[in-house]
């Protein structure tokens, strides 16, 4: 399921109040480019050349039956072919975000939002974003590899769930869509680039390579988005970002939105340079930690954690689970034994090339895999239905990347279990854990059967079905392992 699903609640938007919209000639002086999608009139404004090439995508067969537009979409007055897609998707209700973020963003204005990972954020600025070019025929005449939309994002993983959200949407358009990566052969990427594009999801760094090379040029770029700034901030891209955001036109001449989890000074500083008069909003979270997510933390000595972790998954019959690990190196030697265990392993971090994650994420999607051991690469951005576990295997240094970790499971109103794995080391964390989630923590000692010794006879069946004598799994080769990885 594409986070999409995950969008819309049940409320009924309420329309904006006079003191939180600007005037339309305001919002027209600055951004002159918007005036006709200021106009909130859809399909009108459509070309023919638009309207065939929609009704070129739309599916073949049967017609599908459309539950009636909801009363949040109503009153925001979308384009036809905006509306159907998400008619399609099943959508009805706004997200909060949604609610707050939509009326300005339609009509132009710049917007800082503080809104965590799946609150539907990623719906908001693509609304605005597909809206205003259908709205806006006129402003289609540009060359091979310029752009009018542009979003840039901090992790691999959540550019491609960003764009295939887009293609979703954009289904009964001729908007092209394109996902610019690292770990992605470079060559494909910039041929791809050749023809034209009108919204780039991008990581910063291969977006500024591409830049720096003339395969892109962002001087016509109408709509720009930041998304995760603090995530950014925190991974070191706030350069390579500054650098691309030269590259566009001045803030007076484009929409600008940036979206982050967290409001820190820096964050406020950029946001000051990046956008005009921005609408600031703010959604905090019900409650950080989801009700749904059952969470369990066990007092375990370091030597033992590995022991408690194995008998967990064979206890409770585990099927899909996450462990997060804090470092490259101990997640590489985890999963590296968890395999020798006899368990479908996958691996993600940030070393490992795109083309890899994204086959390990589908045998994950898949059931292929049943644990991936991640770096917090997986904290964010990725979307795996059904995961019933998440398991930490090292506390996090940083307590939001707690939050995002437990998030992974207990999603769509599912059920959810996180279990910690507290050594002498990781102790240090709770505090500042405890005082994001506003609440303590209470921990305890494994039960008995998570302390069984590995070697007992009552694993072995479970080890001897999955590993066939070449050492290969039942499901082939080692997903995500480089070829070299196991002549050591």
């Amino acid at each position: 399921m594409s986070l999409l699903k995950r969008w819309f609640g049940g409320a009924t938007a309420p329309s904006p109040s006079s003191n939180q919209k600007k005037t339309q000639s305001a919002v027209s002086s600055k951004n002159p480019k918007a005036k006709s999608s200021n106009k909130r009139g859809s399909s009108k404004s459509e070309s023919p050349s638009k309207q065939t090439a929609a009704k070129k995508r739309e599916p073949q067969g049967t017609p599908e039956v459309l539950a009636p537009l909801g009363e949040d979409f109503r009153v925001l007055d979308l384009p036809e072919t905006l509306n159907r897609a998400i008619q399609t998707l099943g959508f009805q209700s706004c997200t909060p975000v949604q609610k707050a973020v939509l009326p300005h963003s339609l009509d132009g204005e710049d917007i800082i939002a503080q809104a965590q990972t799946g609150t539907g954020k990623t719906a908001a600025f693509l609304i605005s974003m597909i809206t205003f070019h259908i709205e806006n025929p006129e402003q289609r005449a540009r060359g091979a590899g310029v752009p009018f939309g542009l979003i840039i994002a901090p992790t691999r993983e959540l550019v491609m769930q960003i764009a295939s959200d887009a293609e979703a949407l954009t289904r009964f358009t001729d908007l092209r869509v394109m996902a610019v990566v690292g770990g992605i052969d470079y060559e494909k990427q910039k041929k791809q680039l050749t023809s034209p594009v009108d919204i780039v999801v991008a990581t910063p760094g291969r977006l500024l390579d591409f830049c720096r090379s003339d395969v892109l040029r962002l001087s016509q770029v109408e709509m720009l988005v930041i998304d995760e700034a603090d995530r950014m901030l925190n991974m070191g891209f706030i350069p390579d970002v500054k650098a691309i955001i030269q590259r566009t036109p001045k803030k007076e001449r484009r929409q600008t939105q940036l979206f982050s989890a967290t409001f820190s000074e820096d964050i406020k500083r950029l946001a000051a340079r990046w956008t005009l008069d921005p609408v600031r909003i703010e959604i905090e979270p019900e409650k950080i930690a989801t009700d749904t997510v059952i969470q369990k933390l066990y007092l375990t000595a370091e030597e033992d954690k590995f022991k408690v972790l194995c008998n967990l998954i064979e206890s409770e019959e585990l099927d899909k689970v996450i462990v997060f690990v804090n470092r490259r190196d101990a997640t590489r030697k985890l999963e590296d034994r968890l395999f020798r265990q006899g368990y479908a392993t996958g691996l993600l971090t940030g070393e490992v090339t795109q083309k890899k994650r994204v086959r390990t994420l589908d045998e994950f999607k898949s059931g292929e895999i049943k644990v991936l051991v991640a770096t917090d690469v997986a904290g964010r951005g990725i979307h795996v239905d059904n995961i019933t576990h998440v398991v930490n295997f090292n506390l996090p240094e940083d307590p939001e990347d707690y939050v995002h970790r437990i998030g992974r499971t207990g999603r769509a109103g599912a059920d959810g279990t996180s279990v910690s794995l507290i050594c002498e080391n990781d102790a240090f964390m709770l505090g500042s854990i405890e005082t994001m989630l506003g609440e303590p923590l209470v921990f305890e000692h494994p039960p008995e059967h998570l302390l069984v010794d590995l070697n007992a006879p009552t694993r072995g069946s479970r080890k001897q079905d999955l590993i066939t004598p070449t050492g290969e799994t039942k499901h082939g080769k080692r997903p995500g392992r480089p070829p070299t990885h196991r002549r050591r």
